[in-house]
């Protein structure tokens, strides 16, 4: 059954709503591996201790998620083949530390790449403070259906990401931490797929272990950005795209290659150092000077 396009583009998703406390921003950031080096780190212990407590603004894509409809037959979806290709993420106004808000997800468009290249689906959510209606951020997530190519559908048009410099090397290299138990505790901020903690589900999935969460290591390469870039204030971060190129494991070294472009602009991608992988590319993040 090929893609059912207009259904898909006329689906309406409720509003969705979601209260989250300081004990689950404290979470999400014990998950990306924060204050896992040096508990003591001052840096570090803003995110995680309530004495001073700061949200990260990455937590946001954790928040007032939509339910996957997209599993449901009547689409001509095949599930089983959809892969988190990229991740956008524009900060409006700093993330409370508890709050609740309110996540409006839209359908923006569907590119079919052919029979045999798969179909690209692009979806927007936006996040709103409940009690003010303030809007808190704007969240890009583009999945890559693999096994729904040819259903009649456009094929140009797609947004393409910026790459990072070929012509030179990288103003910074910055390690990250990755825990062998570090899937175990960002699953708690709520994705609780088993391909990253049932060996056996990771095996018929093809690998040899449970892999890293795509959006557990794209909070540590923001985490690292805005450390480098922000001078640790997250406030200063307006905007972090990526690309999901490759699966990490939990535990192997990680390290995220940083190209300053221009005042406030910057390109990245993550790389597995003891593979030489690209795990993340096309990575842009923008900071407020």
């Amino acid at each position: 059954m090929p893609i059912d396009y207009a259904k898909l583009k006329s689906m309406q998703f409720e509003p969705i709503r979601h209260t989250y406390t300081r004990r689950d921003t404290m979470l999400y950031a014990l998950g990306l591996g924060v204050g896992a080096s040096d508990p003591t780190d001052t840096g570090d212990l803003k995110y995680v201790y309530e004495k001073s407590l700061v949200a990260l603004p990455m937590q946001a894509v954790t928040l007032a998620a939509a339910p996957m409809l997209l599993a449901q037959p009547e689409f001509g979806i095949n599930y089983k083949l959809l892969l988190h290709a990229e991740q956008t993420l524009q900060i409006h106004k700093p993330l409370p530390t508890e709050a609740t808000v309110i996540g409006e997800t839209s359908i923006d468009e569907i590119y079919d790449k052919g029979a045999e290249k798969g179909a690209i689906l692009y979806l927007t959510r936006k996040l709103f403070d409940a009690a003010s209606g303030d809007l808190l951020a704007t969240m890009g997530n583009v999945a890559f259906l693999r096994g729904d190519g040819g259903f009649g559908g456009k094929s140009e048009g797609a947004p393409k990401p910026r790459p990072v410099p070929a012509d030179r090397a990288a103003d910074h290299s910055v390690a990250l931490t990755n825990m062998p138990n570090q899937a175990l505790i960002y699953r708690l901020s709520g994705d609780y797929n088993p391909l990253h903690s049932d060996p056996e589900i990771a095996a018929i999935a093809g690998f040899n272990r449970p892999i890293l969460h795509g959006l557990c290591h794209y909070g540590m390469a923001g985490r690292a950005l805005i450390k480098t870039l922000c001078a640790d204030d997250p406030s200063r971060l307006q905007r972090l795209d990526t690309r999901f190129t490759s699966p990490v494991y939990p535990g192997e070294p990680l390290h995220v290659e940083i190209w300053n472009i221009a005042a406030g602009d910057a390109s990245f991608r993550v790389v597995a150092s003891e593979r030489n992988v690209i795990v993340q590319d096309f990575g842009r993040c923008e900071v407020r000077i």
